[in-house]
């Protein structure tokens, strides 16, 4: 867990940035690639608090080992699901509001069941270690190309 507050305190200090938009790296703002990060931590954890352990079901998903192989998710190969895309960024004040809810949830995640599960659109039931797995992965992810955006003019 240490190492996705390291990827949330990273988070924490774009936010100053969130109005950056570099149409060479991303479509998106930095704003918006922070609160799709955000709503992705928060919508997992939700899940999860919801799911019922004793009905997890672990199932070969080829696409999910090659993504863990290569510990990397492509850009511009996958497409976020309506439920994760921002519709319209919000202020400094909504973007910090919702990192907290993040850290809490994060903080929470620990206390779960190991077989608490959510249902990802292309990976399939992932529990509790592989969720966590997931979302540093996905956060990573978006701090590179956040990284991107504030580096290029």
């Amino acid at each position: 867990m240490t190492e996705l507050f390291q990827c949330i305190d990273q988070l924490e200090k774009k936010i100053i940035l969130h109005e950056k938009i570099n149409l060479a790296v991303s479509q998106a703002s930095i704003g918006w690639h922070i609160e799709h990060i955000l709503l992705v931590i928060n919508g997992i954890v939700a899940q999860l608090k919801n799911s019922n352990p004793n009905q997890y079901k672990w199932r070969f998903n080829l696409s999910r080992l090659y993504i863990q192989t290569i510990n990397k998710i492509p850009r511009g190969k996958g497409k976020a699901p309506k439920a994760v895309q921002p519709i319209e960024t919000t202020s400094t004040d909504g973007l910090i509001a919702k990192l907290e809810l993040a850290k809490t949830n994060i903080t929470e995640m620990e206390s779960l069941d190991p077989k608490c599960y959510f249902v990802h659109p292309y990976f399939g039931n992932l529990n509790i270690k592989k969720s966590i797995w997931f979302i540093k992965l996905h956060t990573k992810h978006h701090l590179k190309i956040i990284e991107d955006i504030s580096l290029n003019p």
